[in-house]
């Protein structure tokens, strides 16, 4: 296993993952040690890894509709360019799963407000909130059940696959001009467990696509050099002065002026950004 892709069954066994040829986990310390390791539940594993993928792939056919309405939505290019980037990390997360097994439950999702989703900035936005908590939840659910398989290099994935979900909320919030947009110091637990995620999807309306309310998933390119972090096993290093890539092509030409406290009305519509 040097450096290569392998499924998720092979990586329960051997109790190591390989991201992009990097290993994310030591192996078991020999002696006793190793004779008192948790042997992991593989099926259990794939579960979780398959119902992640479906949030990714969901994820992935939501931002993907968000962007081609755009303009209906009225997003400005600051947000569209970090609408942007929420739905190649999407894509990019949804790749490194497959990489390792999992398997998505389904390609086609509906949306509780069907198209108007996307027509709509207030359903658009309470749409994003909810999923983007529900994979917050759904990851913090992982992490749990990840190392009490045996698995801490899985929770060590899912902590930051839940770190990025909960940024894209933050985004959702700052969109719908809600202060302050960062308002929840611990991420609340909504789920009891991954399993429960398909669930609730289906009951908020996301997993029954019929005739007008259909949505199928389709792989987006990953290539824009503004996104980094591109694989869990990469250990960043900071440096006092940040760096800026001469290459980078899409940046923001400005920065978008947060207005002062709050003062619009209950059921106003939210400022556009």
């Amino acid at each position: 296993m040097k450096g290569t892709m392998v499924g998720v069954t092979s990586l329960a066994a051997a109790g190591g993952v390989v991201g992009a040829g990097v290993f994310l986990v030591q192996k078991h310390e020999s002696g006793a040690a190793n004779a008192a390791a948790v042997v992991p539940n593989v099926q259990a594993i794939q579960n979780i890894l398959n119902i992640a993928a479906t949030a990714e792939t969901l994820a992935v056919v939501f931002y993907t509709q968000v962007l081609a309405h755009q303009d209906r939505l009225g997003l400005k290019q600051g947000t569209r360019l970090n609408l942007r980037a929420a739905l190649i990390e999407e894509q990019i997360h949804l790749q490194f799963l497959n990489k390792q097994g999992a398997k998505a439950l389904t390609q086609k999702f509906s949306f509780p407000h069907g198209r108007r989703t996307f027509e709509d900035l207030g359903f658009f936005l309470q749409t994003q909130q909810q999923l983007e908590s529900a994979f917050v939840a759904a990851y913090l659910a992982a992490v749990k059940e990840f190392a009490l398989a045996g698995r801490p290099d899985l929770a060590q994935i899912a902590g930051q696959i839940a770190a990025i979900e909960a940024e894209h909320r933050v985004l959702g919030r700052v969109i719908g001009a809600q202060f302050p947009a960062n308002n929840e110091a611990f991420a609340p637990l909504l789920l009891n467990a991954v399993a429960d995620a398909p669930t609730f999807l289906k009951g908020a309306g996301y997993l029954s696509p019929v005739n007008g309310n259909v949505f199928a998933f389709k792989a987006v390119s990953t290539r824009w050099n503004a996104i980094t972090g591109l694989t869990p096993g990469q250990l960043m290093t900071t440096t006092a002065t940040p760096t800026v890539t001469p290459t980078t092509t899409i940046v923001p030409s400005t920065t978008p002026t947060l207005p002062p406290a709050p003062t619009r009305a209950p059921g106003a519509p939210p400022v556009k950004f």
